[in-house]
């Protein structure tokens, strides 16, 4: 009889190495990890609903492009052995710098996205944008968030139905309105539009296609029920995600801010003098965007548009950034073109399609380890300290 085939720990008996599954941390170290992660898991229709842009995309590439360009001067012999990475916004203490930007039918990316959301905002202290598109009830959000959540506004043609939903909002405790002001008219996003994406689904042929050829995701929706528009549901006011804002103007905005008594933040702006104006009509803060590319394809990168607001409107106002963030080294290049905080979307949600609350948390952890790391190239302790780019 031949003796029996020697294999060391880990080695099969042909002295090939095992092959063992990467776990979620090993799988993840980039952007564009979970969005290839998130691509396998997600039907097209869906998947291109996350990812798409307006037009040609060509406006979201040229931001890319511009944050990649941006360089940060590295420093040396300085202690940063200890480096704090909390910041304060609104006087409450943020535990991490960056948020979450507000974004509409979270559930699509996985079951229960909404919640895994504002956890993750409860558990390290950080803003919570709450769409008004959210698939889970503005209550039961700001719940879970503990005190986190900021309640995000798309005005409707009726103003009646959008002051219901501030006084929900202040029922249910929150401080903060982000008034979205970049969507007169939905933005024209051939990838989704190709693929048929509706809210709620309106399912085709090739919708059934793509749904069988994404099991995963199809029967775990199947289990879970369809993501909808939580917060009109019943006998309250519809939501049309397509419907023209065409409407709204600067004496809503003054009848808005007469009516919340909290933080009022607008979101949408990248024009030097229509954000002096929001200053001007007592707005307490800004959101610098572009939607992240879906509305204009046209639209100057807002990298840019962040330090030319920040020039005029001076140090101390209010100034917080999104769109086209991937990484940590990209939210401290924002923290120098002058926000005073950073708020994440796509990443988030890719994490979470990638691999559920565990990939949230790796993508979380990853780009929080990332902002450290940069701050400690560049020889600073806090992001306080972060020099601005000019």
């Amino acid at each position: 009889m031949p003796p029996p085939a020697l294999s060391a720990p880990g080695l099969g008996p042909t002295g090939v190495r095992r092959s063992e599954p990467m776990s979620i941390g090993n799988r993840i170290q980039t952007f564009e990890d979970v969005r290839q992660l998130a691509r396998g898991y997600l039907p097209w229709m869906v998947f291109d609903y996350i990812d798409g842009a307006a037009g040609e995309e060509v406006g979201e590439r040229l931001n890319r492009e511009t944050i990649r360009a941006l360089r940060l001067q590295p420093r040396i012999l300085n202690d940063v052995e200890h480096r704090n990475l909390k910041m304060h916004i609104f006087g409450q203490e943020a535990g991490m710098p960056f948020g979450i930007c507000p974004m509409g039918m979270c559930n699509l990316a996985r079951p229960g996205a909404d919640l895994m959301l504002a956890r993750l905002a409860a558990k390290h202290g950080i803003p919570h944008g709450v769409s008004t598109a959210a698939s889970t009830s503005l209550e039961r959000m700001s719940e879970t968030a503990e005190g986190n959540a900021w309640f995000q506004l798309y005005f409707s043609g009726n103003q009646e139905a959008s002051l219901g939903l501030l006084k929900r909002a202040e029922v249910a405790g929150y401080k903060t309105l982000i008034l979205t002001v970049d969507v007169p008219e939905v933005g024209h996003r051939p990838r989704e539009l190709r693929r048929g994406f509706r809210a709620p689904f309106k399912i085709g042929p090739s919708q059934f296609i793509d749904f069988t050829l994404h099991p995963r995701w199809s029967l775990g929706t199947l289990f879970n029920g369809a993501p909808e528009l939580a917060n009109f549901s019943g006998d309250q006011a519809t939501f049309d995600r397509h419907a023209s804002r065409a409407g709204a103007d600067w004496s809503l905005l003054n009848r808005l801010r007469d009516v919340w008594k909290g933080y009022f933040v607008v979101k949408g702006v990248l024009d030097v003098e229509d954000a002096a104006r929001l200053q001007a009509a007592g707005v307490d803060g800004i959101i610098v965007s572009s939607h992240g590319g879906r509305q204009l394809d046209s639209v100057p990168p807002p990298i840019l548009a962040l330090r030319a607001i920040r020039v005029a409107l001076g140090d101390k106002y209010p100034l917080f950034y999104d769109s086209g963030i991937r990484s940590g080294e990209d939210i401290v290049k924002a923290y120098a073109m002058g926000a005073d905080y950073v708020f994440v979307g796509r990443a988030l949600l890719f994490a979470m399609a990638a691999g559920g609350e565990a990939g949230l948390a790796r993508m979380v952890e990853l780009m929080a380890k990332q902002v450290s790391i940069t701050l400690a190239q560049m020889g600073l302790s806090r992001m306080s300290d972060i020099p601005a780019l000019k």
